[in-house]
């Protein structure tokens, strides 16, 4: 019960844009199916080439999309954004003058009065920082329902970049759900996709935007874990309490002549821990000198949380 309504529009008249329906075919792709092979959303595309996109079109699109009670509903726009002194529009290629697409607003309203459980908005437009914040409103105030996330490429009063046929952002977003944002157990997180883009863009580029009302974030896409879980889950055999040190001494490097087996194959799990930022050496620059100059090791912050994570039954 995971659906998703990805729309990409390059055939505007008079102002085409050439790599929304790319990045909607190419993001459509990536959410039907988690990196394993395992389904994922139900995903359903409209594009330009191939549909006559029309207002009412896409409006029974948005209410066919948050209808039922699924887990997740996930909208997706690529294409033309607009603004003007009644709030921000996604644009079909039969705008016309105070008519130009569908109302940010509407969007927003028909997720917010979804039943499903997380409804998750994604705006690759010019101008796309006016979802979430009502016209009504001014923009000052967001109106999110509990379970309701946004995630658009620039700020209300910003343009949104296209590069080498594809949107700046959305190219961000794939490689964030190919597994640049993924946490530990593999999960990509609407939050993690956000710091990551966030990241990316730097502070002078368009500025992504990032709203949510939500608890607990849901994962998007499922992708293999940067660490063995089974490896993580001994993170608390290692570490007793989370904020012990792990003694070390040169039996534990497998190089030295008095290398113990047992030892060994601990320091390895231990060097796994650390790549990947759950572990660092005390006083030493490097696992291998903490062992041979038997100091020791202790978690990061970052381990702690894994740490009370695994304790807690979670991983």
């Amino acid at each position: 019960m995971r659906k998703a309504l990805v729309i990409g529009i390059n055939d505007y008249p008079n102002c085409p844009l050439s790599g929304c329906i790319n990045d909607a075919v190419q993001l459509a792709s990536l959410l039907e199916r988690h990196s394993d092979g395992s389904p994922n959303f139900s995903v359903r595309k409209v594009l330009s080439d191939c549909n006559e996109i029309k207002r009412g079109t896409l409006k029974k699109e948005v209410d066919d999309l948050f209808s039922g009670d699924p887990e997740v509903a996930l909208f997706y726009f690529s294409g033309h954004g607009y603004l003007n002194s009644y709030g921000g529009y996604i644009v079909t290629p039969d705008f016309e003058n105070y008519d130009e697409g569908v109302s940010m607003d509407d969007i927003l309203k028909a997720a917010n009065h979804s039943s499903a459980k997380n409804r998750i908005i994604i705006l690759d437009c010019c101008h796309a920082g006016a979802m979430g914040s009502p016209a009504i409103t001014e923009g000052r105030f967001s109106e999110l329902a509990d379970g309701v996330t946004v995630l658009v490429a620039c700020r209300e009063k910003e343009t949104a970049m296209e590069s080498e046929k594809s949107g700046v952002f959305t190219s961000l977003l794939l490689d964030a759900l190919h597994g640049g944002s993924a946490d530990l157990l593999g999960n990509v997180s609407p939050g993690s996709i956000y710091a990551y883009v966030d990241r990316a863009l730097g502070p002078w580029a368009q500025r992504p935007v990032f709203k949510t009302n939500v608890s607990r974030f849901v994962s998007l896409r499922n992708v293999s874990p940067p660490i063995d879980p089974n490896i993580l889950r001994k993170i608390i055999i290692h570490f007793p309490s989370p904020y012990d040190e792990y003694c070390l001494d040169s039996s534990y490097e497998d190089t030295e002549p008095n290398a113990d087996t047992k030892h060994v194959e601990i320091f390895k799990e231990l060097q796994k821990m650390e790549r990947v930022g759950l572990v660092v050496p005390v006083d030493e620059d490097h696992m291998y000198y903490a062992a041979t100059n038997e100091k020791s090791c202790k978690l990061t912050a970052m381990g702690v949380q894994y740490w009370k994570l695994v304790q807690s039954g979670n991983v």
